[in-house]
């Protein structure tokens, strides 16, 4: 069986964390499913999906390293061909990944104890975005 649902926000870009793990554990709860994998995606090139201990001090240090891996500076050839400045944005969503799949038991998603999941929208201004949860048992 599988069961998909969605749901939007609105993200800011450059490297704007949400922490989502309520909206999927109700995504979870609310197709009454006990046990299965729930697949999170991101339709997007521009923003990934990951999990953290969603505080703070980390997402301080997340966005720096972002910065200091893949930084809004530096020249891309993507900028070079569609001349819209968001060439890190691109390379910094293709570091993590546009999926997470978190498997669910007894109706409740299986992270650890500080684990959250997180979407980063790493684009250069703001946007509505798609979150697809995929259900599959």
């Amino acid at each position: 069986m599988v069961i998909t649902q969605e749901f939007n926000l609105s993200a800011k870009g450059y490297c704007d964390i949400h922490n989502i793990t309520d909206q999927v554990a109700r995504a979870v709860q609310e197709s009454g499913l006990t046990n299965g994998i729930a697949t999170v995606f991101t339709p997007s090139a521009t923003s990934a999906i990951t999990t953290v201990e969603y505080e703070s001090g980390m997402l301080s240090d997340f966005e720096a390293l972002f910065e200091r891996i893949a930084a809004q500076a530096w020249e891309y050839k993507h900028n070079e061909r569609w001349h819209d400045g968001n060439g890190f944005s691109h390379v910094r969503a293709a570091l993590l990944g546009a999926s997470l799949s978190v498997p669910f038991v007894a109706g409740k998603l299986t992270l650890g104890t500080w684990q959250e999941i997180a979407f980063l929208d790493f684009d250069n201004r703001h946007r509505s975005r798609r979150i697809i949860v995929q259900l599959v048992v």
